[in-house]
């Protein structure tokens, strides 16, 4: 693509066109974009684009547009073409940091975005400069210049809060404290000066303040990893700074805004964050400075209003305390039981009150509601901090603290009784309470599994939870029904199962409840309930225990889902997956009504897929609904593909990315429970299976792989009958999967399955082929991995054709090639196959090439007979050799980057293991003891002396067991 006017005029129309929302304008011009982005100068066009458009709507979607594209397409991978070429690299590299420091904001975001995700792959070793290019720009004095590269910075450094250590780490670290740190402290003393300058002058403060708080960000991630010697010398300047800066209130920074933080307050909750970084980590360091940071957090506490605003910042001054009342040598500044009331009382009570902005989050946004309150995203909630507040306490003052709040639960659960209608939030306020202090550990799966022995779950359970639960009206007090299922399913380790059992019904009846954050509760508290494990590793509630209940459990799930704000909720979704997986053969005569529900609603989402978590498990619902139902009876298969196959079809032909890797697995799982013959159906679709579009998606590799092993599989002779011309482009698919190091095994898969399950004569033209682009990848790339499936493919290969034809195949490619593979490969390496299946085959194999050939009795691969002979007893007898090469680190399949649907498995369409040898050999070793019988008797007194001679003593001892065991000698 030429850098011309004809080109971005192109450009922009196809920009333009994305931001339709009509669908059928939209799609395509999506598609255009993904087509050409391969071509040279397509991000340069974008980059010319977004900055000298004249419309600013283009200028800002070039922007968007080519963030994702360096997002998608900038990291390496191996064995995956280079998306964007060495030439377009560099002059990225070379204009991105000045056009994103000219740009208006909206675009420098973008921008500097898409430097940090380049900044990841390649700085610094392969963009030195970056660094060097940015902090000269400090000099600028231009606050909008200064605060892109601290926005820059940010993004790029971000990432040292979560990476594991590492030496290439710490000398990236070091590098970057070396150019960054003393330019970066003086920048904070001079913008510091300068808010005193300018102290009157409100709109120079706004921009001072956005990049003190940069500033305030790139000191914690920089001192996130260890403490590092230049900010350990400096520590004065930053901390008697920060200090003033948390007791600083000017007000013209004072914002009316009761939902929007301001920027003194985003710039405290930074600060917060950092003093408890270093009271948490550097507390030695710190401890001079510690006692004046608590006294200013406390004053803070106590004077900083309710109001949203202040979210940030009162649970980022909590979290400060929380972290400096666990520590051991801080223990003293809480001891006195004033200290610990006044606590309780200013901090912890107000801030756990249920405020009229959570009851809005609860009645309008429920969808955040829940995200923060059920997934525990709600870090900067006041109500987390306060907890996580309680919980720090209780390490060192459990007893005081439960008694303190005892008796505010008390009076809280006293003013609701009196006007339940006026005072609910009293309650609300006395079980979170219950909550946070009862919680010591807590784990997703089996919920609260430590608990506070002071207080008493069952009473409080019974006495203020079940009445709730069993109140006729579920539309009434939807917080506090909310709170009750909530109590359930977070202490439903500590409650007797009694008491669960009671509550099932009743959970039930909440589905119906007209609140989504009530109903949404009920179905994760019933999800969580069903995968309890009992006594003997069954479900801790069986589907007897539920059988009074499963026809309306089914009802009124597959019912929420109508509820308005519920039409795609995954919690519903997975407790029907859960109903399903529990009830098993129970649910078989509910499946014909609920399919159709099922496809119904997968046939919606299809159109417009927005929820991943819940069409997962709509799938899995799926694949239960087939799997229980054709155990009990497989002819009921067909009335599933009547069913599904019209949906899956119109997916198909819309090409929908996300569902596809789900539609293959339910294929897969449907045929193959086919007896053995393949219905039309499915071989009309083969010829669609094989293009090459569908195999380009990383995503969709497993499942298709497993698809095809399930024709070939039920089909091999049908295949081979009536579509032999498509065989060439099946065995493409083996040849493009075998030449990447991810995916060669799913390469060896298919190939094994069209070595079993194809007619011989059908493949016999491809056999030297195969072998040969087998050797081409051995001797380009020889990974453990490959080595470790070509040793299970020639020993299928040896078990299903024999042995001498994998010699003569061996030998035809090169003379003398069948022993150097034995030498080179077989004997050292055999001992790296794992899994029984894959072991198995082996020594089968092995077996036939011991016995079964007659060019290792009498020419010079003889020599080779008894050191394989040995490398067979080893793989019996010795441990599996799990060791990989130092030069062998794989890239994992989901590591591959980007926005292709990474390849969700669906547990419930769960493949058995496939045995091709079967029952034909129960135990390979008397195989190979009888084997060996029968060739001594062919040559007598060859296999005695060729033992003796050679084979170490404790192999033969091994093998004297076998003979044994087989009650067979060597003549």
């Amino acid at each position: 693509m030429e850098l011309n006017d004809a080109n971005l005029q192109t450009l922009t129309e196809y920009l333009r066109k994305t931001l339709d929302p009509d669908p059928t304008v939209r799609r395509p011009a999506e598609k255009f974009l993904e087509s050409v982005e391969g071509n040279q100068n397509y991000p340069l066009l974008l980059l010319t684009l977004l900055e000298k458009s004249q419309d600013n709507v283009i200028r800002v979607c070039a922007a968007v547009t080519f963030k994702n594209y360096i997002k998608r397409n900038w990291r390496i991978v191996e064995d995956e073409p280079n998306k964007i070429s060495d030439a377009d690299r560099t002059a990225i590299k070379a204009n991105i940091v000045n056009l994103m420091l000219s740009s208006p904001e909206q675009i420098q975001k973008q921008l500097s975005d898409a430097i940090s995700i380049i900044g990841r792959e390649d700085f610094p070793q392969k963009w030195p400069d970056l660094l060097t290019e940015m902090v000269t720009r400090f000099r600028s004095g231009d606050f909008h210049i200064i605060n892109g590269v601290l926005r820059t910075a940010h993004s790029l450094f971000k990432r040292y809060r979560h990476e594991f250590k590492s030496n290439e780490l710490w000398s990236e670290i070091k590098l970057v404290l070396d150019t960054f740190a003393l330019p970066l402290t003086e920048l904070f003393k001079a913008t510091i000066e300068l808010c005193q300058t300018h102290a009157t002058d409100v709109n120079a403060l706004k921009v001072l303040f956005s990049s003190l708080t940069l500033i305030s960000k790139l000191f914690y991630s920089l001192n996130f990893q260890d403490l590092p010697e230049f900010f350990e010398d400096n520590m004065e300047t930053w901390m008697t700074n920060f200090h003033g800066l948390l007791t600083l209130d000017n007000k013209l920074l004072q914002t009316d805004d009761e939902e929007e933080a301001g920027l003194l307050e985003l710039l405290k909750s930074q600060i917060c964050d950092n003093a408890a970084l270093y009271a948490q980590k550097y507390d030695e360091e710190f401890q001079p400075y510690l006692p004046r940071f608590v006294t200013a957090i406390w004053n803070l506490l106590v004077s900083t209003g309710q109001e949203v605003k202040y979210d940030l910042l009162v649970s980022n001054a909590i979290q400060f305390l929380a972290s400096v009342c666990e520590r051991p040598h801080y223990k003293h500044l809480f001891e006195d039981q004033n200290t610990l009331t006044s606590i309780c009382e200013k901090v912890i009570v107000p801030n756990m009150e249920f405020r009229s902005a959570d009851e809005e989050a609860f009645e309008d946004n429920s969808e955040e509601y829940i995200r923060r309150d059920l997934e525990g995203s709600d870090i900067d909630t006041r109500r987390r901090a306060a907890c996580d507040l309680v919980r720090g306490l209780c390490k060192f003052f459990e007893g005081p603290v439960t008694a303190i709040f005892s008796g505010y639960v008390n009076s809280m659960l006293a003013e609701f009784a009196k006007n339940p209608g006026q005072n609910w939030k009293h309650k609300d306020a006395a079980i979170y309470l219950v909550t946070s202090l009862a919680s010591k550990a807590q784990t997703q799966k089996h919920g609260i599994t430590q608990a506070n022995e002071l207080v008493n779950l069952t009473e409080f359970f019974v006495n203020h939870i079940l009445p709730d639960l069993k109140s006729l009206n579920v539309n009434e007090f939807p917080v506090l029904k909310a709170d009750a299922i909530k109590y359930v399913m977070i202490f439903r380790s500590q409650l007797p199962k009694e008491q669960l059992l009671q509550a099932v019904p009743l959970l039930i009846t909440h589905l119906q409840a007209e609140s989504t954050v009530e109903h949404t509760y009920a179905a994760h508290a019933l999800e969580r309930l069903f995968t309890m494990r009992g006594p003997n590793n069954t479900t801790l509630i069986s589907p007897a225990e539920m059988a009074p209940f499963t026809e309306q459990l089914l009802n009124y799930l597959f019912k929420a889902l109508a509820l308005p704000g519920s039409a795609e909720n995954e919690y519903i979704m997975k407790a029907i997956m859960r109903s399903f997986s529990l009830l098993q053969e129970a649910i078989v005569p509910y499946i014909p009504t609920l399919i159709g529900q099922l496809t119904h609603k997968l046939l919606l989402v299809s159109k417009n897929p927005s929820k991943p978590h819940f069409n997962h498990y709509l799938f899995e619902s799926l694949c239960l609904s087939v799997r229980i139902t054709c155990k009990a009876n497989p002819t009921t298969v067909s009335s599933f593909e009547e069913a599904l196959f019209p949906v899956f079809t119109e997916i198909l032909q819309n090409d929908v990315q996300e569902f596809l890797p789900y539609v293959f697995q339910v294929m897969s799982l449907l045929l193959e429970i086919h007896s053995n013959s393949i219905p039309a159906s499915y071989m009309a679709l083969f010829p669609h299976l094989l293009q090459p579009v569908l195999w380009e998606r990383t995503g969709n590799i497993p499942p298709l792989v497993r698809l095809l092993q399930a024709y070939l599989e039920k089909g091999g002779a049908t295949i081979a009958s009536s579509a032999a011309d498509k065989i060439p482009g099946l065995l493409g698919v083996f040849q493009k999967l075998i030449a990447s190091k991810a995916n060669d095994h799913q390469g060896f898969y298919l190939l094994n399955s069209i070595i079993e399950h194809m007619p011989p004569e059908s493949i016999t033209q491809y056999r030297k082929q195969i072998f040969i682009l087998l050797f081409q990848r051995l001797q380009s790339s020889k990974t453990t991995k490959f080595i470790k499936s070509f040793l299970v493919f020639i020993n299928l290969y040896c078990v299903k054709y024999g042995a001498i034809a994998l010699q003569e195949i061996f030998d035809s490619i090169q003379p003398k090639m069948f022993g150097m593979v034995l030498e080179k490969i077989v004997v050292p390496e055999v001992q790296k196959v794992s899994g029984a299946v894959e072991k198995k085959i082996c020594a089968v194999g092995i077996t036939k090439v011991l016995t079964e050939c007659p060019a290792m009795m009498d020419t010079e691969y003889t020599k080779i007979w008894t050191p394989l002979l040995q490398a067979l007893i080893g793989l019996f007898e010795l441990p599996e050799d799990d060791s990989i090469p130092d030069d062998e680190h794989f890239i994992d399949i989901e590591d591959t980057p980007g926005y292709q649907t990474a390849f969700s498995q669906l547990a419930f369409a769960g493949k058995k293991e496939h045995d091709p040898i079967g029952d034909a050999v129960g135990n390979p070793k008397i195989l190979l003891a009888q084997s060996l019988h029968k060739l001594s008797t062919a040559f007598p007194g060859r296999v005695p002396s060729m033992l003796s001679t050679s084979l170490n003593a404790e192999a033969l001892q091994f093998l004297q067991g076998y003979l044994q065991a087989a009650s067979v000698q060597l003549v």
